[in-house]
């Protein structure tokens, strides 16, 4: 089994998706130049029903304001675009397949991937190999904390949302634990 180094929680989880995106681009302040004129109408029932589930709110309004983008040359969220749904939908599901050879090598900290109770599910990579995990417990997707998978074996949870998250690595809220400090300029589409 891979080690869970621990977990680390907001000061105040933001559970407002506009406040969140808000945080990002505080981070990030020339993000904002990258958003798009219009907010994209992505087919969330398409993407939402071949995942069984439904997403967070925060992920679904950063995707429907901003394209797929990098950070720091590392972290590549990887968001859906109108009528590319089915590929994002594939890119998942090619990624809890890799899941799914973790759980069966005992490399998942005891998490199974989605769609098991509390599995976990892919929302972002790095060009390392780090994976940005949701565990699917709670309530409902709004209350899903993020897993790190590090390509070190390091694990760890954070209990806020996932688009939080990136605000507070950015802005160094967070400690990087098992992941390299990201040095932004601006973010690009890969």
């Amino acid at each position: 089994m891979e080690d869970l180094i621990g977990t680390q929680a907001p000061q105040q989880r933001i559970t407002d998706p506009a406040a969140a995106v808000h945080a990002l681009e505080r981070a990030i302040p020339c993000l904002p130049q990258h958003r798009r004129p219009e907010p994209a109408a992505v087919d969330w029932p398409l993407l939402e029903g071949g995942l069984s589930t439904r997403l967070p709110a925060d992920y679904k309004l950063l995707a429907a304001l901003y394209p797929t983008f990098t950070l720091g040359g590392f972290l590549v969220l990887g968001l859906p675009e109108p009528g590319a749904e089915q590929h994002r939908l594939h890119g998942i599901r090619s990624d809890l397949k890799i899941i799914e050879d973790w759980w069966e090598a005992d490399m998942s900290i005891g998490l199974r991937p989605h769609p098991a109770p509390g599995g976990l599910l892919p929302w972002a990579t790095s060009n390392e190999g780090d994976v940005f995990l949701w565990t699917t417990t709670g309530a409902g997707p709004d209350d899903w904390p993020v897993t790190v998978a590090s390509r070190n074996g390091g694990w760890w949870h954070y209990t806020g949302g996932a688009v939080q998250f990136l605000a507070e690595l950015i802005d160094g809220t967070l400690q990087p634990w098992e992941l390299p400090p990201l040095r932004l300029r601006s973010p690009h589409r890969p």
